[in-house]
């Protein structure tokens, strides 16, 4: 582990100079230079200060867990086609998360496949077209730009009764799909 490029980067991070760091660690300009340039290397208790005034601890320092992956491009998305729908998992491995957010595009006069009640709420966001959400015994119509939401305790579908495609972002909180 290069000692003085993580110190650099996490420095950066708070927005910090190289003397605002020393100034909140009682050390010189110099100082934190060297150490970043790996020139010089911390006592424990300096580090420790050092790690303090950049918001961390030794443990989370020296922690070689993976970050967590923030971004994802089409490339990560994972797409299954059918006959009647296009369907984009925008994060893959997303049923191991608290929610699972997907891009469908249903093809005109086709329906999702009917879900049964079950934990959970869903939330949706229509940008192209007109889909019709049936929740139990009722209907909804959502059209392009205007959302929906709700718990998932009935068996629900959805479908375009359209002669366009609909697209629309669908995200099920636990995931479901």
């Amino acid at each position: 582990m290069v000692l003085g490029d993580k110190i650099k980067e996490l420095r950066l991070q708070c927005d910090l100079t190289q003397e605002e760091l020393a100034n909140r660690c009682e050390l010189t300009k110099g100082y934190i230079s060297q150490l970043e340039n790996d020139l010089t290397s911390p006592s424990i208790a300096t580090l420790i200060d050092i790690l303090s005034a950049l918001g961390t601890s030794l443990k989370d320092f020296f922690s070689e867990e993976e970050e967590a992956k923030i971004v994802f491009t089409e490339n990560d998305f994972i797409e299954k086609r059918t006959e009647t729908s296009v369907a984009n998992w925008l994060v893959p491995n997303a049923q191991k998360n608290m929610m699972e957010p997907m891009l469908l595009e249903l093809n005109p006069n086709s329906a999702t496949e009917e879900d049964v009640p079950h934990e959970g709420e869903e939330f949706g966001y229509v940008l192209e077209g007109e889909i019709v959400i049936h929740l139990g015994k009722k209907k909804y119509s959502v059209k392009k730009g205007e959302s929906f939401y709700f718990a998932s305790d009935k068996s629900h579908y959805i479908i375009n009764v359209r002669k366009q495609t609909a697209k629309f972002l669908w995200i099920s909180s636990p995931p479901t799909f």
